[in-house]
């Protein structure tokens, strides 16, 4: 498959990063898969945050085999992490999870009814299926794998007999962490507890790097990392450690033992190394001075290798809610934001944006207009008028290097789809009558054909929309709101109903209502609008509104009326 845009990259930041990427690949692995890599930590739901950190490598490394040339998307969970709280609002689990505090995430029990084994495989489940139907292509990593089984085995015994050399990177910033500069997020919790490793909590800055030691077992005892190595001997590779929890000690060969791992600010860039990783982002948070990443480009000299390119990418937000954490609970998932919105639109969302530019997704109102800008780009890109760089995010949201994604047949508006499920109630032969109606010359024969964007837009009405804000279209007239009209209210309303079986389409009934308060004015039917004819026709929509679903507002007037149907409108409306 071509390559997306080619002739854009003055403005497609996916096909700038991916030039760079080839070339510093060629540079440092000739003749090697490319490799671009993600991290994700299945501590409690991954957020639509974290999907950034999947979608801009994802993105890249899409580019990159569009032009043909062999690619590693790496995911690293990392599940051997330790359990740091109990997060909010997670169904299923109660204050007793404390207990398993500090201990590896793939050591704790899955939230209670949950069907997969421990509390990794249960947050990394909805994750991976919802990467399936983005068409994120990827290597899957457990570090619980890698590290119970010795993989990292030489790295570990590697950083231990230099482990000076990293304290003294370390000692750098220890008293030099800059506060967050406005509008960033303070360093996170894991990144001070993993700025050290064991025994750094003693120390200060005039300490020597001799109580300083890179790693941290699990205890054999109580399974939590809240111990400190007391010695370690490097030709032996003997190391003592006692637990702070439960005050067991033991000592173990290095060389032999698989129950702990790399503290953070040395694991990352570790793996750098170790996995040969040219392209990585990072967020705002790992990206501050003295933070992991900054770190991490020093550290990985240690280990022979160089720190990858690594954009930072801003916060992703929600409309209407705060800025997004995985600690806390209620925080919307690439699951919730799949159910309301098709995969195309969610991977445009990332691709349209540079990974430094902030922006919202939307699960209110705004959806609707979201939808409208895609569908109205869609029609750009096939009568041609497109730009280039709207042209090369469309297509990164349309397809991958493997093809086409599944995409709904005949996608009418999301807006009218929202409204017809609010009026109907998902009721399928009710959603099917109206649809039929929308364009008699070219009816939709089945609900099929408008799949699976109706679905997102059932599911949007029936979790997103408040019921005090669904529609309930009346059961019986309002008698006394039609006897208290005057003869200019009679006569518009007779217009309607007069016009209603010649006009009735979707095109039609809004040709209708637009048209009947320009015809009380004495104009033609397609006058242009002037500021009083604008009032009048607020006043006259607010009047139908009233009359069919007691509100002065609701879906638009042409897909209501089709919705409530001809012989209740004329019921309604007094006829």
């Amino acid at each position: 498959m071509p390559t997306v845009a080619q002739s854009s990259t003055e403005t497609d930041w996916v096909s700038r990063f991916a030039d760079e990427v080839i070339a510093e690949s060629e540079r440092r692995a000739p003749g090697k898969p490319v490799v671009v890599a993600s991290g994700l930590s299945p501590s409690g739901p991954i957020h639509l945050g974290n999907l950034r950190e999947v979608m801009t490598p994802h993105l890249v490394a899409d580019e990159i085999r569009r032009r043909g040339h062999e690619v590693r998307h790496l995911i690293s969970w990392d599940d051997y992490d330790r359990y740091r709280k109990v997060p909010n609002g997670v169904d299923g689990v109660d204050e007793s999870w404390a207990e398993h505090i500090g201990r590896p995430l793939t050591s704790v029990p899955a939230p209670k009814g949950s069907p997969h084994a421990n509390w990794a495989e249960h947050f990394k489940a909805a994750m991976t299926e919802s990467l399936a139907e983005l068409g994120v292509e990827y290597d899957p990593i457990s570090q619980t794998e890698q590290y119970t089984a010795g993989v990292y085995r030489e790295q570990i015994l590697h950083a231990m007999r230099h482990r000076g050399d990293i304290d003294a990177i370390l000692a750098q910033y220890r008293t030099k962490k800059a506060p967050p500069k406005k509008g960033q997020k303070p360093v996170d919790e894991a990144e001070l507890e993993a700025a050290e490793g064991s025994g750094a909590a003693a120390e200060d800055d005039g300490a020597t790097s001799a109580g300083y030691f890179p790693y941290k077992p699990y205890c054999g005892a109580c399974d939590k990392d809240l111990t400190t190595v007391t010695a370690y001997d490097d030709e032996t590779t003997e190391l003592a450690y006692r637990c702070t929890a439960c005050d067991f000690s033991e000592t173990v060969r290095l060389s032999e033992f698989n129950r702990g791992k790399l503290v953070w600010k040395v694991d990352w860039p570790m793996r750098w190394a170790y996995e040969g990783v040219i392209f990585e982002p990072s967020g705002v948070d790992h990206s501050s001075p003295g933070s992991s990443f900054q770190v991490g480009g020093q550290i990985v000299g240690i280990f022979g290798g160089e720190q990858p390119i690594g954009p930072m990418y801003a916060f992703v937000g929600i409309s209407g809610m705060a800025k997004m954490s995985s600690s806390r609970g209620g925080v919307p998932t690439p699951a919730d934001a799949l159910r309301i919105m098709e995969p195309q639109l969610l991977r445009w969302l990332y691709a349209r944006r540079r990974p430094n530019q902030s922006f919202k997704i939307a699960f209110d109102q705004e959806i609707q207009r979201l939808y409208d800008e895609w569908d109205k780009l869609e029609g750009k890109v096939a009568d041609g008028t497109v730009l280039p760089a709207d042209a090369a995010a469309h297509s990164r949201a349309a397809r991958t290097a493997a093809g086409e994604l599944a995409r709904t047949p005949r996608p009418l508006p999301y807006r009218t789809l929202a409204s017809v499920a609010d009026i109907t109630g998902g009721h399928e032969d009710q959603t099917l009558r109206i649809l039929t109606e929308l364009d008699p010359e070219h009816p939709v024969t089945a609900l099929d054909e408008v799949r699976p964007r109706l679905d997102r837009a059932e599911n949007w009405i029936s979790t997103q929309v408040p019921a005090e804000a669904r529609t309930v279209v009346r059961a019986e007239p309002d008698a006394e709101l039609l006897d208290s009209l005057d003869d200019e209210g009679r006569e518009s309303l007779r217009l309607l109903l007069e016009g209603l079986d010649t006009h009735w389409s979707l095109d039609g009934l809004t040709t209708l209502v637009y048209g009947v308060p320009k015809v009380m004015a004495g104009l033609e039917p397609d006058a242009k609008p002037t500021p009083e004819l604008k009032v009048a026709q607020r006043a006259f929509f607010a009047l139908l509104y009233r009359l069919l679903v007691s509100r002065e507002t609701g879906p638009r007037l042409p897909t209501l009326l089709l919705a409530v149907g001809a012989d209740r409108v004329r019921k309604l409306l007094g006829s």
